[in-house]
């Protein structure tokens, strides 16, 4: 009994240990995508929908992960100061205007990237705050 619950306690610690040795970009990922959620709960939900899948012709839908990689220098522009150009998405035209959220942070605008194109299906990793912070600087 005694070495059983020795043998538990040893087997219990080597897997907080795995679990704690995560590398930073892993954490950081994982407080950006808590943290996006959020705020696109909060300011892109009601257009995008609660899985990504846009409302009807008027928002499209974020699930376009071809669309999303080619545009990924641009998503930060389009979150912070909108877009008013038309957009092919999923073989669908898209006219409508969409608004910026002047009023978030570089950081905001980060978590809230980086949880778009990694959640609806979509899997490009970690863009770090510092990265969408120049990418702000360069908006035209």
């Amino acid at each position: 009994m005694r070495k059983h619950i020795i043998n538990s306690i040893f087997l219990l610690s080597i897997i907080a240990i795995i679990i704690s040795c995560q590398s930073q970009e892993t954490i950081d990922l994982q407080n950006y995508m808590s943290n996006g959620k959020d705020i696109y709960k909060a300011k892109c939900q009601n257009c995008h929908g609660q899985n990504g899948e846009g409302l009807g012709q008027l928002a499209p839908p974020l699930t376009d992960s071809v669309f999303l990689k080619n545009n990924k220098t641009r998503l930060a522009c389009i979150i912070k100061n909108g877009i008013d150009e038309q957009l092919i998405i999923h073989g669908k035209e898209y006219k409508e205007k969409m608004p910026g959220f002047p009023e978030l942070a570089d950081i905001d605008v980060a978590q809230v990237m980086v949880y778009i194109t990694n959640s609806f299906g979509n899997n490009q990793g970690f863009v770090p705050y510092t990265q969408v912070s120049t990418q702000l600087q360069n908006c035209k």
